[in-house]
């Protein structure tokens, strides 16, 4: 029965060796996309705002945008991390995991908790905005 595991792993560690080929690509592919968009929307908005206070928070919203992508990117690396660690198991692939997961996780916290502040305080000014009228 053992002999029919490390046969069937012989057969579709090449299969698996393409998926993680294709996720690495997929996850440079997601975070080119998100630095196009984000550079774009930053060179568009600097090019719109007069008020530079305006301008200073919008770039915050595009921050927390690429941030989003850089996000989405990592989970895929991670995926494909995961992926090689259980067809090739060595301790460099198992730390290496270890490490992007522990990145993504503090990323992923900082990063919520600046959308969660940029929310509130989009509220906040419109609340003033609206007593303001």
């Amino acid at each position: 029965m053992e002999n029919l595991g490390h046969m069937i792993m012989n057969i579709a560690t090449p299969f698996f060796d393409v998926i993680i080929v294709f996720l690495n690509f997929l996850s440079i592919i997601v975070l080119v996309w998100g630095v196009a968009i984000a550079g774009y929307d930053f060179i568009r908005a600097e090019c719109s705002h007069a008020n530079h206070v305006e301008a200073a928070r919008h770039n915050n919203f595009i921050r927390n945008f690429l941030g989003s992508y850089v996000l989405l990117s990592l989970e895929i690396l991670i995926a494909a991390d995961i992926i090689e660690s259980i067809v090739n198991p060595t301790p460099a692939d198992i730390l290496r995991l270890a490490a992007v997961v522990i990145i993504r996780t503090v990323i992923s916290y900082f990063l919520h908790r600046e959308i969660q502040d940029a929310l509130d305080n989009e509220e906040t000014m419109e609340k003033i905005n609206a007593k303001n009228k």
